[in-house]
């Protein structure tokens, strides 16, 4: 059930626990000497000047003979200067430390700081400079300490452009990883809420993090989530958009089985639910999975509102997803294949606007709908008010200069205005919305409505054939019983919805009483 092919993924070379980890950056050791160790971190990390190291004494033991490494920008200098090279330079040492376990005592007595660890392995320290820790090494001492002093500059919190709501929580995921987590963890304060941390990329070594609340998740999809990881061997991951091509079922399908939030309300919704979620250092998109078709038509909005306003917003996202790809064949099937299906006054009205025009009217809706593909990106691409002005102007200026100039219909501009409407409401499926529309009048065009139907069932011959980590994924758009009708096309009210969703978990239950509350008029 949970089977993948490998060679259509390019994933088919294993890999152990050390190749995943990344080649070693050496394989020296430290000495004892303090001049031998600092001159090996320098030959590591040759030509890079944002490599700091800092020597320093203590006053009264000259065993205490300590340097510091780190990288600048990546500390905080407030814990480098307070935690740790004052408590070393201006403690009287001579009482209470045991100068013949001196690394021991700065770590247990002297050094401020709540994450020290002792390492020996040059590797692991390098990486943890490398990830903004500082690293404290002793003459006389072939080991160092690892102390937690991470600075760097981050996002703050705010709203995701991508998905803003009018009522709920403000929200958005960052490019920190533990800063993403913390969010997920304050709305989910249980201990069965896991973490597994691991390496990805043989240069980068990007830290992801593997989320799920142990007895909801399904286990298979757990274990089958952890072996496409495993499998996963490339030189940098930069956002999650990699770990996500990489893993998904069907790979050359325009629709996605692996989903990608930017909003913590949303994912912990999806961790209750028993789906497992990937994070990943550096991207504020958090991936879930399993991933069905019906999620591209729900927003976190939904569960805030009431459910019978929420019900109507989500058939509209519905309705919308079919029209902005069938509405231009259609038109076109009509008009050009099957006139006697339209009203006699509406069809001389299409003629009538036709005259003067020198192309067909296939031809010019590719054309027109291509202009508002490049009219829609560069609005996207462009700064805030800069795009916006571009669109209205664009779409205005054309379209009418379009119409005087006979090179289109009337009729090809409302279609277009249509189709592009409707195709920004669903914004996270408009990848795959284009290229079924650009099917769709291909279909028609040749066809006429005969052709369209024949592409409508291919489309969903495919989807029906789409799977995701094992689950269907149409799974809760055809089946309307208690686990797979509660929160599909329409959301039942909070006091009905008391099951999960069968196919994603191992508890069903999810409230323990269904009795409505409030006042009852007497």
């Amino acid at each position: 059930m949970y089977k993948k092919g490998s060679k259509k993924y390019g994933l088919n070379q294993p890999q152990n626990t050390a190749e995943q980890a990344g080649t070693p950056l050496q394989s020296k050791k430290l000495t004892t000497s303090l001049e031998e160790n600092i001159a090996l971190f320098k030959s590591m990390f040759k030509d890079d000047q944002t490599l700091i190291t800092r020597e320093f004494q203590n006053k009264t033991v000259k065993e205490a003979k300590c340097c510091i490494v780190y990288i600048s920008g990546m500390i905080n200098t407030e814990v480098v200067n307070e935690n740790i090279i004052q408590p070393v330079l201006c403690n009287n040492m001579e009482e209470d430390i045991d100068v013949n376990n001196l690394l021991d005592a700065l770590m247990k007595k002297v050094i401020v700081s709540n994450e020290v660890k002792s390492e020996t392995d040059i590797n692991n320290m390098a990486s943890s400079v490398i990830s903004g820790d500082t690293l404290l090494l002793l003459e006389g001492y072939d080991k160092g300490l690892i102390i937690g002093s991470m600075g760097w500059e981050k996002r703050s919190i705010h709203e995701p452009e991508s998905s803003k709501v009018v009522r709920g929580p403000r929200e958005g995921f960052t490019e920190s990883l533990m800063v993403n987590l913390s969010l997920v963890r304050r709305k989910i304060k249980n201990p069965d809420l896991k973490f597994k941390f691991r390496e990805l990329g043989e240069r980068t070594h990007t830290s992801i993090c593997i989320c799920y609340v142990e007895g909801l998740a399904i286990e298979e999809v757990l274990s089958e989530l952890e072996q496409r990881l495993n499998k996963i061997k490339i030189d940098g991951i930069l956002d999650s958009g990699y770990i996500q091509e990489l893993i998904k079922d069907a790979p050359y399908s325009p629709f996605e089985t692996v989903g990608a939030f930017e909003r913590p309300d949303v994912v912990a919704s999806k961790l209750l639910e028993g789906r497992v979620a990937v994070f990943v250092d550096g991207s504020p998109f958090v991936l879930t999975v399993p991933f069905l078709a019906v999620e591209n038509f729900q927003a976190s909005e939904d569960y805030y509102n009431n459910y019978i306003f929420a019900n109507i917003n989500r058939l509209i996202r519905g309705f919308t997803a079919v029209t902005s790809t069938t509405i231009p064949a259609i038109f076109l099937a009509l008009v050009t294949y099957h006139q006697e299906m339209i009203p006699t006054p509406l069809l001389i009205s299409f003629s009538s606007s036709r005259q003067g025009v020198p192309f067909p009217t296939s031809l010019s809706l590719f054309i027109m709908l291509f202009i508002f593909d490049i009219l829609r990106e560069v609005g996207t691409r462009m700064p805030g008010p800069v795009g916006q002005a571009v669109n209205i102007v664009g779409t205005l200026v054309l379209g009418q200069a379009a119409v005087q100039a006979k090179l289109v219909s009337a009729p090809v501009i409302i279609i277009t205005a249509l189709t592009g409407i409707t195709t920004l409401i669903n914004i996270n499926i408009i990848g795959s919305t284009i290229v079924f529309r650009t099917f769709y009048l291909l279909g028609a065009s040749f066809l006429g409505i005969y052709g369209l139907l024949m592409c409508v069932i291919v489309m969903y011959l495919h989807m029906m054939s789409i799977r995701s980590f094992g689950i269907p994924y149409m799974m809760n758009s055809t089946r309307f019983k208690n686990h797979d009708g509660q929160d599909a096309w329409i959301r039942v009210p909070w006091w009905d919805m008391t099951l999960r969703p069968k196919i994603f978990t191992r508890d069903l239950t999810r409230l323990v009483s269904n009795k409505k509350s409030g006042n009852k008029n007497k």
